[in-house]
């Protein structure tokens, strides 16, 4: 699976290369370092931010993922456990909370893999 997309996108690895790590720190949930990024690939030496506010992009996808973890927990705690509206609102609030640096990181590495593609090659 390490040729595909979405091993770069949930391992945070390189789009390119698939083996150097693009953040800094692995905790997403250091706050202080949630988004710092090498500035290159350690291990093929790809340049992640191909211009300034690159990542600016990212925001629009981390809207949609989201969007997507709220309706995920709205169904699991309106349908599946039957909470009322009013909790069920609080579940989505605290997901949405809890699972904020985890959207952030996820939304950058979705918007990087729409612009580079893995090199087998660089891989080695």
């Amino acid at each position: 699976m390490k040729d595909s997309k979405l091993y770069s996108i949930f391992t945070s690895t390189c789009p390119v290369c698939h083996t150097g790590k693009m953040y800094k720190k692995p905790n997403p949930y250091v706050f202080s370092e949630t988004l710092k990024m090498n500035d290159r690939c350690p291990h093929c030496d790809t340049k992640f931010k191909i211009e300034p506010s690159f990542f600016y992009g990212a925001m629009y996808v981390s809207y949609g993922v989201g969007v997507a973890i709220a309706i995920a927990a709205f169904i699991l705690a309106f349908f599946v456990f039957g909470l009322d509206r009013l909790q069920t609102f609080f579940v989505i609030m605290i997901t949405l909370l809890v699972s904020f640096p985890l959207i952030l990181r996820l939304s950058r590495n979705i918007w990087i893999n729409m612009f580079f593609t893995y090199d087998p090659e660089k891989a080695n």
